[in-house]
């Protein structure tokens, strides 16, 4: 049964929600729930239901108490004592096990992961219904002040992570709330400090200290005025603070050893996993839960040691136990009921029983009769155990308690979300989704395992098996017959998947075996599969370099005369076998195979060893370039694209989709539409003429004019009489790349980027579609489309591995929380660091400068100096007030922005034939906002300047007014409409 108190009161069991009748039924169950596993006598309760309490108000309250009872235990039989809310002296108690106000309480001091989700447990005001209640006022404040402390430590947790910028908008929003909070302050500014922003940091101090002081009378406190005294002395950021390991994952294996306590009888709860998932870190979790609660917990552990005492686990259990433990009895079912008794008088007892697996007769034997003729006792024996590797006496020991219906928990390998939670416990960092995904598959989600890959992120490569790991599986592999050790040996050349007929000779019986001990484990008829990648690899490595290569040449051997249509298994044996020649012939069709399934960072491997170790070609060289464009390589891919301009074929081969308009090689760009240009003059066929066309178009972008566009429109006619999607897809990439001939075009890109998301099998434009349709609503100010594109472009970039969504989507996502009016700085600042590295410098020249002073415009704020790289000429006067001329804006995704830029700039000089002409310019696009059709940067809606210029002119604004509030409307921005709607003056 779960209780819900941080909001709504609510009950749920396996059915789902509970029926809790009226207002005094609840009130009843809330004020047992406010005591907390304490008895509160009916007097009290009769107090605190009534101010004036009726005759008959205890029997009231009798009824309520039946009534709940009747609710929360549906299937008791009658006359039977209830279990979960209780009689007990002169009222009553509920034994809740799971309440979520606890649950947060016990999380408030874990990890990162932990407290974002004890705060995700908050569904409104603690205890809401019954904040009037002088019982409860106690409690609500309590969880309040809780709640707020869970912020400021989840603040810490993302300072001590090495993530300042992203603590800095919940802050934001948490000392505006709690303005008295002086940790709160120190955080924020310290966040800002550590981020890089001192500016900001001595900001956050000084408003500190003015609301302190103005409205407490108050100086700020040491931590305060030391931060303060660091940032003016330059004084270095403290480092982040490592983070203590602790448990991860296991929520739902807690949770069902919680249910098992609850029994009112001796009870056993089995917990079983291989080495090293973390049974006794479950164990430990457990009875410190269990302590916090009121229990009292002994450990016994079984040692690996045949010479040990017989029951020497239960000897270490009674001895950690207060008063006289009874002495051993000849007669064993003598001292068995001693041994009960005796654990059931210090109930509620917690009995540990670690490494089940080794233990005796005589520690089994009595833990079975425990088990078997159990006593009216709180008492719950938890056991752990291996699932290798059983000894008999274990398996007969389980068998025989089976009918005791023991809780049972098998540990498999933690679920890849809580990888990442796990590293930062480990090692107090935080690492990506890759990163998180390369340990899960490489431990299969062991904790063990994990930990230990994690602490090579500082000092090693995750290609690396861990010393700790090699160490644990060459002594498993020891205990091993000699022949079976061969065989694992040779599998482990296979890979991780084994199978049984690329081994020679007859090998099934030494397969079994080394499944049977928890090496293998067995996936279909003759097919086997390492249980952990680094096991595999830890049998590998053992094998000497000649070895390895004669058994890998023996399996592509094998692979050739039986699978020859599987390339990649082919060219990975002959690679490690040394063949250089089979290993090219067949790399080269394994990259063309990847490509056809969208697996580019496959497919570039097999190109490069196909370009490595095979005679020049052309085509190989193309595949290589396109693959390493999709999958982040920009600088190296331009390289080997200008390699290619002799060959028309080889040249059109590079159909990478492009989204940006500014090309980062512009004499590589034009190099290639020359080239295109003189193919074009041999008469090619239809096909790749559309696509000469379309690279002459993509190549050119925005300083192509009317030939470019030329090219493009004629591209999309071929294209659309072959039915070729993938023709089609390059041609309607180059009219996206040549539709900035006016202002005002997000429609007409909108219906490229639909037909390109649609198109089937072809996913890089899929992708480039969806990209397309953010730039689009985003400039229509419909966020909500927008929204959903950036989020399905999100998910194909990672299930197909493109690292370049991401920059992209972060991008609009910065954006958004600008037109919104949210803090975008610490977001664009992100998106910008993400960018940097890419090679897309196309993109990444001034853009964050250009971001950021847009962002202080659209506030009302006024400018300031950053790094405007190609935008200066509009960016610059802005910021000093400078006379120099402004030239026209290059017609492209950033066309709006730069122009209404140049309109602010004209009406302060008071230009008025550079006003008329840009109000010309700008008036197509009056129902968009200024520059979110790059996606990456806004203004206010171009009506909103097109209002201004017109003032300035001397003409009638009312109509672009009343136009910017709508679309400011539509796009959720009320900073706008408190701006637009109520002044006519010039604004920025």
């Amino acid at each position: 049964m779960t209780f819900r108190v941080l909001g709504p009161l609510t009950a749920e069991d396996e059915r789902g929600p509970v029926d809790l009748k009226g207002p005094r039924h609840r009130a009843v169950l809330a004020r047992l729930l406010v005591a907390r596993s304490r008895v509160v006598p009916v007097d009290t309760i009769v107090a605190d239901l009534w101010e004036d309490p009726p005759v008959g108000a205890v029997g009231a309250v009798q009824t309520f108490v039946a009534a709940l009872r009747r609710a929360l235990e549906p299937d008791r039989p009658p006359r039977t004592p209830a279990r979960l809310l209780v009689t007990s002296g002169p009222g009553y108690v509920l034994r809740a096990e799971v309440v979520d106000a606890w649950q947060f309480e016990a999380a408030v001091s874990g990890t990162l992961g932990q407290v974002d989700a004890a705060l995700a447990l908050w569904r409104g005001p603690a205890y809401a219904e019954f904040a009037d209640q002088p019982w409860a006022r106690g409690e609500i404040a309590r969880l309040d002040e809780l709640r707020l402390l869970a912020v400021e430590r989840r603040a810490a947790a993302l300072l001590d992570a090495g993530h300042a910028a992203a603590a800095v908008p919940d802050l934001e929003e948490h000392v505006g709330g709690h303005p008295w909070r002086e940790e709160a302050w120190r955080l924020l500014a310290l966040a800002h400090y550590r981020a890089g922003r001192q500016g900001d940091a001595l900001a956050t101090l000084r408003r500190a200290r003015r609301k302190l002081a103005d409205e407490l009378g108050i100086d700020p406190g040491p931590g305060l005025r030391q931060l303060e005294a660091d940032v003016l002395a330059q004084a270095p950021a403290p480092a982040p603070a490592p983070v203590a390991t602790t448990l991860v994952g296991r929520s739902e294996e807690l949770a069902r050893l919680a249910a098992a306590a609850g029994r009112d009888r001796t009870a056993l709860a089995l917990v079983a996993g291989e080495a090293g998932a973390g049974k006794t870190a479950l164990a430990e979790a457990f009875a410190a839960h269990l302590a916090a609660r009121g229990w009292r917990t002994a450990w016994g552990t079984s040692p690996d040691d045949e010479g040990a005492p017989a029951a020497w686990p239960w000897t270490t259990v009674l001895d950690g136990l207060p008063g006289t433990a009874p002495e051993p009895d000849p007669v064993r079912a003598r001292w068995h009921r001693a041994v009960a008794g005796y654990l059931g008088a210090q109930a509620p007892l917690l009995v540990v029983l670690d490494d089940l697996h080794w233990a005796d007769e005589e520690t089994l034997a009595l833990l079975a009769s425990l088990v078997l003729e159990p006593l009216p006792h709180r008492v719950l024996v938890l056991a752990t155990h291996r699932t290798t590797d059983v000894p008999p006496r274990l398996r007969d020991l389980l068998g025989r308690v089976a009918r005791a219906e023991p809780a049972r928990v098998y540990l498999t390998g933690l679920p890849a979300p809580a990888i990442r939670e796990l590293v930062r416990a480990t090692t107090g960092r935080d690492v990506d989704a890759a990163t998180a995904a390369a340990i899960h598959r490489r431990s299969g989600g062991n904790p063990f395992f994990v930990r230990e890959l994690a602490r090579l992120l500082d000092t090693g490569d995750l290609s690396d098996v861990p010393a700790g790991v090699r160490d644990v599986v060459r002594h498993r592999v020891a205990t091993l017959p000699e022949p079976v050790q061969d065989v694992l040996r040779q599998a482990s050349v296979q890979g991780v998947d084994v199978e049984l007929e690329l081994l020679p000779g007859d090998v099934l019986d030494a397969l079994e075996t080394a499944a049977q001990h928890g090496f293998l484990g067995e996936q279909g008829p003759g097919r086997f599969r390492f249980v952990h990648g680094l096991v595999r690899d830890t049998v590998y490595a053992d094998v000497s370099t000649s070895r390895r290569a004669r058994w890998h040449a023996a399996v592509a051997a094998a692979l050739a005369e039986r699978r020859r249509d599987e390339p990649a298994a082919l060219a990975h044996h002959f690679l490690l076998a040394g063949n250089s020649s089979a290993a090219a012939r067949y790399a080269r069709a394994a990259a063309a195979e990847a490509e056809r399934r969208f697996a580019p960072h496959q497919a570039a491997r097999w190109w490069r060893v196909a370009r490595d170790l095979g005679p020049p070609d052309d085509h190989v060289t193309a595949g290589l370039a396109r693959t390493l464009a999709v999958t982040g390589g920009l600088a190296e891919a331009r390289a080997l694209r200008a390699e290619l301009l002799g060959s028309a074929p080889a040249l059109v081969a590079f159909d990478v989709p492009a989204i940006w308009t500014q090309h980062d090689d512009p004499v590589l760009a034009r190099r290639i539409a020359d080239a295109a240009e003189r193919a074009l003059a041999d008469g090619p066929p239809p096909a790749l003429r559309s696509r000469l066309l379309a690279t002459i178009a993509v190549e050119l972008r925005n300083t192509g004019d009317e030939r470019a566009r030329a090219a493009a429109r004629e591209a999309e006619v071929i294209a659309r009489g072959l039915g070729d999607p993938a023709v089609l897809a390059f041609a309607l990439n180059a009219r996206f790349m040549q539709s900035f001939d006016r202002a005002g075009m997000a429609p007409e890109r909108a219906a490229f980027g639909a037909e390109l998301a649609a198109l089937p099998g072809l996913v890089p434009f899929e992708v480039l579609g969806h990209l397309i349709l953010v730039q689009s609503g985003a400039a229509l100010a419909d966020l909500a489309a927008a929204d959903r594109h950036a989020a399905a472009a999100d998910a194909l970039g990672a299930e197909h591995d493109i690292p370049l969504v991401g920059v992209f989507t972060d991008w609009y996502r910065a954006m958004r929380r600008s037109i919104t009016g949210a803090p975008a700085e610490a977001a664009y600042r992100a998106a910008a660091a993400r960018l940097g590295g890419t090679g897309m410098s196309g993109v990444d020249n001034g853009i964050l400068g250009l971001a950021l002073l847009c962002d202080r415009l659209q506030r009302g704020l006024p400018p300031v100096d950053g790094d405007f790289g190609a935008h200066e000429p509009w960016c610059r006067p802005l910021v000093e007030g400078s006379a120099a001329v402004i030239p026209p804006a290059p017609r492209d995704l950033l066309f709006e922005v730069r122009t209404c830029l140049h309109a602010i700039t004209a009406v302060v000089r008071d230009d008025r034939a550079t006003m008329a002409r840009l109000y010309e310019d700008l008036l197509p696009a009056a129902d968009e906002l200024a520059g979110a059709g790059s996606g990456m940067v806004t203004l206010r809606p171009v009506a909103h300047y097109l209002g201004d210029l017109a003032v300035a002119l001397g003409c009638d604004a009312e109509a672009h007014r009343a136009h910017a509030d709508e679309i400011a409307a539509r796009a959720g921005a009320t900073h706008w409409l408190t701006r637009t709607g109520r002044r006519r003056g010039r604004t920025s």
